[in-house]
């Protein structure tokens, strides 16, 4: 039998790693800054969660739901997708489309593609590492009266990084 030149690399990594505690052996998670995430990040699906602004809570929500994010085909810089979600006696669809910059979100709501039913703004959150947007959804100019500023957390699900 020949000797494996490069064979006590092996066992004096293995050696090494065996003494090591866990959180050393497995590859640290790089987290981007919410200042510079770049909107391709967000493509993907996310989890939806909306509460109303006043008197509302994430752990009671309104509606939940579902955001499809792909790649704007008009605007390179920008999101365009699918939002799915549930409400009080109906499921609403709505085309979206918006985008990341420094830190911020935005996004325009549009259930026909022509008029715009809702604006949401809000913030790449911290703690997130680009897993997590929270911010504002509010009716569009010019909407009926009695739609509800609602708070929303946007959560990207598991399997989509």
């Amino acid at each position: 039998m020949k000797p494996r030149p490069h064979h006590w690399i092996a066992t004096a990594a293995l050696a090494l790693a065996v003494g090591l505690p866990a959180s050393a052996q497995t590859p640290a998670t790089v987290c981007t800054a919410p200042a510079d995430m770049a909107p391709a990040q967000l493509y993907g699906l996310w989890q939806l969660v909306l509460w109303p602004q006043e008197g509302g809570s994430e752990a009671a929500p309104a509606s939940t739901g579902a955001l499809l994010f792909e790649r704007h085909p008009e605007y390179p810089g920008s999101v365009r997708g699918n939002l799915k979600r549930t409400t009080p006696g109906n499921d609403r669809q709505a085309l979206v489309s918006g985008d990341v910059t420094s830190g911020e979100f935005n996004l325009d709501e549009s259930a026909d593609g022509v008029t715009m039913d809702a604006v949401w703004e809000g913030n790449v959150t911290p703690s997130g590492c680009g897993q997590e947007l929270r911010g504002i959804r509010r009716p569009a100019e010019g909407r009926p009266a009695g739609e509800l500023v609602m708070n929303f957390v946007l959560k990207k699900a598991p399997g989509w990084r």
